[in-house]
């Protein structure tokens, strides 16, 4: 049975840091892409970071995260991560992780095309 449980989540104030982790089981890891997305009520589901497989040798972000934001992942754990940094109220929100089997390299943006999913951790940041 496949299982993606995040971490790390919580409330912060603008301009902090926070580290959010996802545990993967069930599939072959390292033959998925990996993709943190965010949603706020009332909007869609939005691409945050994305990590190509299998180690993760591309990543992508959101325009929003660019220089904010790093996706990182470890096979050997069954782990990918998003290190957040200098937060803001926009960041806010519940993040999701997610696995895509992808191409090789490649990193996609549309939550359609991912086939596995979290439950989300709520990530509140306040000014």
């Amino acid at each position: 049975q496949v299982h993606l449980v995040e971490s790390g989540g919580g409330p912060v104030q603008a301009g902090g840091s926070l580290r959010l982790s996802c545990v993967a089981s069930g599939f072959t890891f390292n033959r998925y892409a990996l993709g943190w997305f965010r949603q706020t009520p009332g909007k869609e589901r939005e691409f945050v970071a994305g990590i190509s497989r299998p180690n993760g040798v591309k990543t992508g972000y959101a325009d929003s995260v660019k220089g904010r934001f790093t996706i990182s992942r470890d096979n050997a754990k069954n782990m990918v991560y998003l290190e957040m940094n200098s937060l803001s109220p926009e960041d806010t929100g519940i993040y999701f992780c997610a696995a895509d089997r992808t191409v090789v390299g490649g990193i996609d943006q549309s939550p359609a095309q991912y086939e596995y999913w979290g439950q989300g951790t709520q990530v509140t940041i306040s000014s």
